[in-house]
């Protein structure tokens, strides 16, 4: 990728010295064939998918100054192409959600709405509570194991 970005930039560099060399006359030529060129690939190529190097190049191109009309980079591209590259640095791994209930609760659960068939899950959930089953115990735990 370091490889792929130096050789990117070395062939700009030598770009804009060749570019320098010309006469104003050709450089105006030019970017009206690569205009037009441009028109035409945007009218026959779907999204274009650039690499990290070409991103990187773009991102710092537009930077001095704004970018107006159709470019192949808008700003809210490079604002989403930031928020990929820093998300993907500073993500944290998924927290492992609620511990699961002991296995007596469950069994207790289990004997409650076999004993009780006409009780739904809430009327499961109040008698355990009043029984002293309060911890770690809310009603979509026991939702979950009701059988109906």
């Amino acid at each position: 990728m370091l490889v792929q970005m130096l050789y990117l930039i070395a062939t700009r560099i030598f770009a804009w010295l060749v570019l320098l060399s010309r006469s104003s006359a050709a450089k105006d030529a030019e970017i009206l064939t690569l205009r037009h060129e441009v028109a035409v690939l945007r009218r026959q190529v779907a999204t274009p998918r650039p690499n990290w190097p070409d991103r990187a190049l773009l991102s710092t191109l537009a930077r001095p100054r704004p970018l107006r009309g159709h470019r192949l980079v808008s700003p809210r591209t490079l604002l989403a192409w930031h928020q990929r590259l820093i998300a993907r640095k500073w993500t944290q791994p998924p927290s492992p959600g609620r511990p699961p209930l002991p296995e007596e609760v469950r069994d207790l659960i289990a004997r409650l709405d076999a004993e009780n068939s006409r009780w739904g899950f809430r009327r499961v959930h109040g008698e355990l509570r009043r029984l002293g089953c309060r911890r770690r115990l809310n009603r979509g735990s026991v939702a979950g194991l009701v059988v109906r």
